[in-house]
């Protein structure tokens, strides 16, 4: 029998996993790599330790708990599975999370091992203003995994690697040339807008505010005062971003902090 790895986005995919009648092992990716300190070797030490520093310091967490829930998993990628299956989606928090799991990979295991696929909707039939997989039920999941898995070959990992790259270092310039100079996107067709939408947070207007903070101020600026309100018309216009409340409330804190807005 084959030992199978399944390595999901969040805790509201392995709710409905748990109902698909799908065999494998399971890995919850629970972090936010689109969000704070981030360098090129995803495998060394260094690397979580920098995460879990960051992370208890922006969110309610320990590093007791983030290493359990999320460094402790980690073992599991050095096991000899035969095939393993990452369930990310198409906005900018997955993809860059797809980054990180495929450059681990790429770091830490002999490619020519495990098969590798990809799960990644950017829609469900008859589902409406589609937000995530953690709106599926065990059914829906299986219907994904039996029709739009793909396997990820060399091409997309060099992608991959370019991807990575280009987003550690932050270079806006770099990134628009690389955006217009890859016309073949293989397997990794949610990367392009996903880059697209991180180069708009890397350029700044004349106050130093990038594309989110311009966004939240003007939803502020049109009667919404609470975070809640801010958050629901935030999702509504900007689904790209994939961001949940607490990473919103790091760019509404910073414009609380510059007194733009009073929450």
């Amino acid at each position: 029998m084959s030992a199978i790895l399944h390595v999901l986005n969040g805790d509201a995919t392995l709710n409905s996993f748990e109902q698909a009648n799908i065999g494998g092992d399971i890995i919850v990716w629970r972090e936010v790599l689109s969000e704070g300190p981030v360098s090129e070797n995803i495998e060394s030490a260094a690397f979580w330790q920098e995460r879990a520093a960051w992370i208890t310091k922006t969110f309610n967490e320990t590093p007791e708990r983030y290493q359990d829930s999320m460094v402790a998993q980690l073992e599991k990628f050095s096991q000899p599975y035969d095939e393993i299956n990452l369930w990310f989606e198409f906005d900018l928090h997955c993809q860059v999370n797809l980054l990180g799991v495929m450059m681990l990979f790429s770091q830490k295991t002999n490619l020519s091992g495990p098969a590798i696929y990809l799960i990644c909707p950017a829609d469900y039939p008859g589902v409406s203003d589609f937000r995530g997989m953690g709106e599926l039920n065990g059914e829906q999941l299986e219907y994904l995994y039996d029709n739009i898995r793909v396997q990820l070959g060399e091409y997309d990992f060099e992608l991959a690697t370019e991807a990575w790259d280009l987003y550690i270092r932050c270079n806006a310039e770099r990134i628009q040339q690389w955006l217009n100079e890859t016309h073949f996107w293989a397997n990794m067709t949610r990367l392009k807008p996903a880059m697209e939408a991180h180069l708009k947070r890397l350029q700044v207007d004349t106050d130093g505010l990038n594309y989110i903070h311009q966004k939240l101020l003007g939803i502020y600026n049109n009667g919404a005062h609470s975070r809640p309100e801010i958050y629901t018309a935030f999702w509504s216009d900007e689904k790209i971003y994939g961001m949940g409340d607490t990473e919103l409330d790091i760019y509404l804190d910073h414009l609380n902090t510059r007194n733009l807005i009073n929450l």
